[in-house]
């Protein structure tokens, strides 16, 4: 799962979406941070852990592969971002844009103890508002084609958004069965972290 899906399985604690947040750009170095935020980080881990292993999310990684090989998860977690977006009233009674705008806040607020990368990466996320623009697909693409400009190999993720027009329903479809199995999980996760 990618920022959005992130953000809202963090629920209603701040330093729990804190942490889930910035655990990719933290990787092993998280003692300093307090006791809730290195649970959003576990929970970060979690999702993911969860979310790679899921036979319905490896469905949508396999139409992908013989394309993009090793970006096939990266795209998924961006399709599905996509699709939690275009759906939102389905798992939320907030609006999108309000949830973003509190989102960015705390995130602001918190600044200080973001990684570097996150540092540099959270006023593009703010100016280009990444969490509300994933429900377009136009975004989507550019959102890829800068990504792909970044990666150290050709990835040719800047065509994957004609992949997600051609197989739309299918990779709705996946999404909508394996969304509601991930929240089930977190709702039991976040009881033991």
């Amino acid at each position: 799962m990618n920022y959005l899906a992130h953000a809202f399985l963090s629920g209603k604690n701040k330093n729990i979406l804190i942490g889930n947040f910035l655990a990719d750009a933290a990787k092993g170095h998280t003692a300093h941070y307090d006791e809730e935020i290195r649970k959003g980080i576990k929970l970060h881990r979690i999702i993911d852990h969860f979310t790679d292993g899921h036979p319905v999310v490896t469905l949508s990684k396999q139409r992908l592969h013989p394309k993009y090989h090793k970006y096939a998860g990266v795209i998924v977690d961006m399709y599905y971002d996509h699709f939690l977006a275009k759906s939102w009233p389905v798992y939320s009674n907030r609006p999108l844009e309000e949830f973003a705008a509190t989102t960015y806040e705390l995130l602001i607020k918190n600044f200080a103890i973001l990684p570097p990368r996150l540092k540099r990466m959270l006023p593009y996320m703010i100016a280009f508002n990444w969490l509300v623009a994933y429900s377009d697909t136009s975004n989507l693409r550019r959102f890829f084609t800068g990504l792909s400009k970044r990666t150290a190999f050709y990835s040719g993720m800047e065509h994957c958004v004609d992949d997600l027009e051609e197989h739309y329903p299918l990779f709705k479809n996946e999404f909508e069965c394996f969304f509601p199995e991930l929240i089930k999980k977190v709702e039991k996760s976040i009881e033991l972290l």
